[in-house]
């Protein structure tokens, strides 16, 4: 008898909406992969950030009928709260995957890893302890770029939400993952981050995309996204 291909839970970013991964999402159902995007949105809107990101998906998923496998996938800010995303299931979680990602810092905040001159940066756009949204840390052109379809872009950017300033300095989750990990990097941004998946001795995957690529050129990235689930959901 042949089991149930693992269920891919899609974690979007912080500072995005599910919009930034409905055409992976869409991409992988259509091959035949089972996949949950939960709406995390409302979680962002006030500190602590982090502990109400946790609930709202545990929540989220165990609401929702998944299969009996579950591997995490976290795209961008997504990546580092994936550990403590898994310790709030009660499903079995049997991988997660960093997508384009930073890599957990368990008791380091953003600021902690960040130079002084960015971290004032962030400050000094904030307004009422509210960083402007994602889109507008950017020139209009570049997303454009990234995302040429007016529409899916018009609904990305109105799904952005503005994130507390605080959620740069609130400290990640202290909580240890021992499972197999995977790395699929988009753009050149994360090249680092995928040669340290590397040296952890990940199985790493990497396109010559952008960050928004989940979403542009969704069968692209569908097709090595479901290589890892996979691999990362053999027992």
């Amino acid at each position: 008898m042949v089991s149930a291909p693992a269920t891919a839970v899609l974690v979007h970013s912080p500072y995005l909406g599910p919009a930034s991964l409905r055409p992976l999402a869409g991409a992988l159902a259509a091959s035949g992969h089972p996949v949950l995007l939960p709406d995390l949105r409302v979680t962002v809107n006030a500190a602590p950030v982090h502990q109400r990101l946790i609930g709202v998906f545990a929540d989220a998923v165990e609401d929702s009928p998944v299969g009996d496998e579950l591997v995490l996938v976290g795209h961008s800010g997504a990546g580092p709260l994936l550990p403590a995303f898994a310790d709030a299931l009660e499903a079995p979680v049997t991988g997660l995957v960093f997508l384009d990602a930073e890599l957990p810092t368990p008791g380091r905040s953003w600021r902690d890893g960040a130079d002084a001159e960015r971290m004032a940066h962030y400050k000094a756009i904030a307004r009422e302890g509210l960083m402007p949204r994602w889109d507008r840390w950017f020139a209009p052109e570049a997303l454009s770029a990234m995302v040429p379809d007016v529409r899916l872009l018009e609904e990305i950017v109105g799904e952005a939400p503005e994130v507390p300033l605080a959620f740069l300095k609130e400290p990640r989750p202290t909580v240890a993952w021992r499972g197999p990990c995977g790395y699929l990097r988009l753009s050149d941004a994360h090249r680092a981050d995928a040669a340290a998946a590397r040296e952890l001795g990940w199985p790493v995957r990497e396109l010559a995309a952008h960050h928004l690529a989940a979403a542009s050129a969704p069968a692209e990235v569908a097709a090595p996204l479901a290589e890892l689930v996979a691999r990362l959901s053999r027992r």
